[in-house]
């Protein structure tokens, strides 16, 4: 669970589209925006600053290489780090790169910085030919957040459990993205997940 500050926090989420929210959601909000609502507006914490800094195809590497960019001159209390359905797309031979890259972004964040790792959502059967090593990636994301303490939001357990072997096509857009009720099932486990939820629907 997140611990919560009697002083204002900073959130950083760092990531790709699918934290970006780029084009997928047609106007809806993505799952930071939701994260934002529950935690600056019903949670009454005003003054807290939600960041968003994922960036359309990028992989661990990327961040990595723009971490001051992207995440260090937040001095973020909570660092929420997103990745691997791009990084999926270099097969078992990237699941090296991807563990150094991750491990590295965690052992660069202050020690004070709460770090929540996400597994990636699952692809629809037409996407899973281009990642087809996607449960490998996810299962690394389980691996590295055990090994460094960091907290588990595990989106791809989450799907699993709604659709089992169905094709996910109702929360996603494309073969990889997630559509508006996809990204609002990412944001309302990843809050009950850390302890901040549920998101509360509108009225």
């Amino acid at each position: 669970m997140i611990r919560l500050s009697d002083t204002p926090m900073t959130w950083v989420a760092a990531g790709d589209s699918i934290t970006q929210a780029v084009l997928h959601t047609h106007g809806a909000r993505g799952w930071v925006e939701h994260l934002q609502e529950r935690v600056r507006w019903q949670m009454d914490r005003l003054t807290d600053i939600v960041v968003n800094s994922g960036v359309s195809g990028w992989r661990a590497v990327d961040v990595l290489a723009h971490y001051d960019h992207l995440i260090g001159r937040f001095a973020p209390d909570v660092l929420s780090i997103s990745l691997g359905t791009n990084d999926a797309r270099a097969g078992r031979a990237g699941l090296h790169e991807f563990h150094e890259a991750m491990h590295q972004l965690i052992r660069r964040t202050s020690a004070d910085t709460q770090i929540v790792l996400h597994t990636p959502a699952l692809v629809s059967i037409a996407g899973r030919e281009a990642r087809a090593e996607l449960p490998l990636y996810a299962q690394a994301v389980r691996d590295i957040a055990k090994d460094s303490g960091a907290l588990l939001v595990d989106h791809e357990a989450h799907w699993l459990q709604h659709f089992a072997t169905a094709d996910p096509i109702a929360w996603l857009d494309d073969p990889a993205h997630p559509n508006a009720a996809g990204h609002l099932q990412m944001a309302d486990h990843t809050l009950r997940t850390l302890g901040l939820g549920p998101l509360q629907p509108r009225t």
